[in-house]
């Protein structure tokens, strides 16, 4: 029997094993999307114990820091909510995530807490209901007293070299100054614009965002798209003053539905106005904005990530308790392939179709994605169009082997940029430890199988290339 989570561990084949440990294991991180806190890497934070930094819990606005993917795996257990984001007992919360986790075998989340508490705390030990206390214990000992546990300490010892943030256009990145100053900070730290809030113009919330926006830029109102769009590029310009390098955007599909500027302007006026608009109009006012942006990303030298897919706060009652990000978010399915190439090919005919990386939350969507970007690649950089990795629901062991496989099939996976936290937890960094050992496993198992050479050079290129490498110079680090 195989050893549980042993130096091998995922490493079903002596090439697996060969590549991982030689090539990819002691690489630097590029964590090119994540959403934890530039404030809180500034300051330092020190965690009280590993509740906090695991299960989370309430900001002084009332919205929530934590992993609402542990969160999920304690409902499904059964765990009372007050438990699970509210105002239980830390060391309680912890022994009910303990038992929940017990019961996750075969979820990746075992394998990334386990993962976890061995990197940072040195526990080989399986968590369990059992051991709970004992290691309880140990990791707030460290994490009150150990000085490679706080946040900047964390970050270094899992050896990153770049961490993109996800930020608002209305941010003023004051924390990214400072990060930037602090000669002590020697990983990057950049932000990433995402301008959600100004293109879901069917959403709660749009008209005061716009005021928002509008107020970032100096001004009073935004009046029309144009406005709008001048709004947005000032902001752009201001991240990119930043060290701003990468987009993001946050759609539930990618909708391509051109309108005149008279129309979009008039769908504006009517949201404003507190209208209500068709999905027609919604259509065209978002493709508007997004034209105008990728574009805008073209000039700048910006990634456009797109991430689709998903329906958001689908329990109603829990949404109306806990607000959003808190773990009520299912995997969608869109049938927008056209309306993607659509939106590339009005982009590409002027040249202004900007690096982009697309992810969907469907799995059934990874080889309309990779025939797509086939048709949009160019000599501007190797895989100027890329299948984002598997993503959220889809970062499993099954996910990553099918994306993967996937990518290898129609395009080139040995240009492939590899994976990304996503996370908001500053321990997540695991997850490319995770991600690595199973690519390693993968195309080991391919050259073990004869269906590729056994070349070291070409296999050490291709292994550091999906590593680190290749984000490395796609993200111009």
């Amino acid at each position: 029997m195989k050893a549980f989570m042993d130096k091998d561990f995922m490493l079903k084949n002596e090439t697996a094993k060969r590549l991982f440990h030689e090539y990819s294991e002691n690489l630097p991180l590029i964590d090119y999307h994540c959403h934890i806190s530039p404030k809180e890497i500034y300051e330092n934070r020190r965690y009280n114990n590993i509740a906090e930094v695991w299960l989370g819990g309430r900001n002084d606005d009332g919205t929530y820091f934590g992993d609402h993917y542990k969160w999920r795996v304690m409902r499904s257990n059964g765990v009372p909510e007050d438990t699970v984001t509210g105002g239980a007992d830390p060391y309680d919360k912890f022994v009910e995530f303990a038992k929940a986790l017990e019961m996750a075998i075969g979820n990746p989340m075992y394998h990334w807490c386990n993962l976890e508490l061995k990197k940072y705390f040195g526990i080989t030990k399986p968590l369990t209901a059992e051991n709970a206390k004992e290691i309880w214990d140990r990791t707030s000992d460290m994490l009150k007293n150990d000085p490679s546990l706080t946040v900047r300490g964390i970050i270094e010892k899992s050896n990153v070299k770049y961490i993109g943030t996800t930020d608002d256009p209305i941010d003023d990145l004051s924390w990214h100054e400072k990060i930037k100053a602090d000669d002590s900070i020697k990983f990057m730290v950049c932000p990433s614009f995402r301008p959600d809030k100004a293109i879901n113009i069917n959403k709660a919330g749009f008209t005061d965002y716009i005021g928002r926006l509008a107020k970032s830029t100096g001004k009073d109102t935004l009046s029309s798209v144009s406005e709008v769009c001048a709004a947005l590029d000032e902001r752009i310009d201001y991240f990119k003053a930043h060290g701003c390098r990468a987009t993001d955007h946050g759609i539930d599909y990618v909708p391509f539905r051109k309108g005149t500027p008279e129309e979009v302007d008039a769908i504006f006026k009517k949201a404003m106005a507190g209208g209500e608009l068709t999905r027609e109009e919604t259509d065209k006012y978002q493709t508007a904005i997004l034209l105008h942006l990728g574009r805008k990303y073209k000039k700048e030298g910006f990634v456009m990530e797109i991430h689709y897919s998903c329906t958001r706060n689908v329990n109603e009652r829990m949404f109306k308790l806990e607000g959003p990000d808190t773990g009520f978010d299912m995997i969608a399915k869109s049938s927008c392939g056209d309306e993607l190439a659509a939106f590339l090919s009005e982009l590409d005919k002027t040249d202004e179709l900007p690096k982009t990386i697309i992810f969907s939350l469907d799995h059934n969507d990874f080889n309309l994605i990779g025939t797509c970007m086939g048709a949009f690649q160019s000599c501007e950089v190797p895989s100027k169009i890329q299948m984002g990795a598997a993503w959220w629901f889809l970062d499993t062991r099954d996910g990553m082997e099918e994306q993967m496989r996937s990518l290898a099939n129609l395009g080139l996976l040995g240009n492939f940029v590899g994976m990304l936290t996503d996370s908001r937890s500053f321990l997540s960094y695991t997850r490319h430890d995770y991600f690595r050992r199973i690519m390693c496993n993968l195309i080991g198992q391919w050259v073990e199988d004869g269906e590729y050479p056994d070349n070291e050079a070409s296999l050490k290129k291709i292994v550091e290339g999906i590593s680190y490498y290749n984000a490395e110079r796609y993200f111009g680090i």
